[in-house]
């Protein structure tokens, strides 16, 4: 059976990414950062629903909040509960670039040629490393960089999110059996897996459930 890595937070989009590579038949082997997020629910979700699938699955510790410069990774910056312009506090700096890159070593321990990330360029928040630009750049990057791509053997970066919205995202997992209510996409979640329902997140999440059609299961504290 042919493999991928799936980058996989735990939240709405990225199990939508995973149930994807199972349906297009990959072996999948699931690939989270503990990285100095504010919470650690979204990786608790993760773990879950990789263990009751039985799929392979490593949760890697990078602490970003060591550098801090974003909301998500420094206590200092509060979560913006309002739109602004340009790229958000939100955005944690060159964190797809780490996160792709360490999935790539271990696609290549595993021969592999297959990495899913659900980045998504439609619905998202302006985030750099979100859009297709990057990732045509990282996938060239990728088949230098590695002995499995100067031989020939030739790394694809899946983005089978990146043009959908939240709304067409939801009605593609309701398609395949995902279950939303297990899943966390909230910025500040709290310690009972409880979604804010005022950050940027929320508000997208919420608004695709509307949109899709369908009742939005979040558990939120407000």
């Amino acid at each position: 059976m042919k493999k991928a890595v799936i980058l996989l937070s735990g939240g709405m989009d990225s199990v939508t990414l995973l149930a994807l590579a199972r349906q297009q038949g990959y072996e999948c082997h699931a690939l989270s950062f503990r990285y100095g997020q504010r919470h650690s629910v979204e990786l608790i979700a993760a773990e879950r629903m990789t263990k009751a699938d039985n799929i392979d699955h490593k949760i890697i510790d990078l602490d970003l909040s060591r550098f801090g410069g974003s909301a998500l990774t420094d206590d200092s910056i509060d979560v913006p509960t309002t739109p602004s312009e340009g790229i958000p506090l939100t955005y944690v700096p060159a964190r797809n670039t780490v996160f792709l890159s360490i999935a790539l070593a271990w696609a290549e321990v595993l021969d592999a040629r297959a990495i899913f990330i659900g980045v998504n360029a439609v619905d998202y928040s302006g985030y750099p490393d979100c859009r297709p630009e990057f990732i045509q750049a990282f996938e060239k990057t990728a088949n230098l960089a590695t002995k499995a791509g100067v031989e020939g053997e030739k790394f694809k970066i899946h983005t089978p999110l990146i043009n959908m919205s939240k709304a067409d995202i939801i009605l593609t997992g309701h398609e395949l059996g995902v279950d939303y209510s297990q899943t966390i996409t909230c910025y500040q979640a709290n310690d009972e897996g409880k979604a804010c329902g005022l950050c940027d997140a929320c508000f997208l999440r919420k608004k695709g459930f509307e949109d899709a059609g369908h009742p939005d299961t979040t558990r939120y504290i407000h």
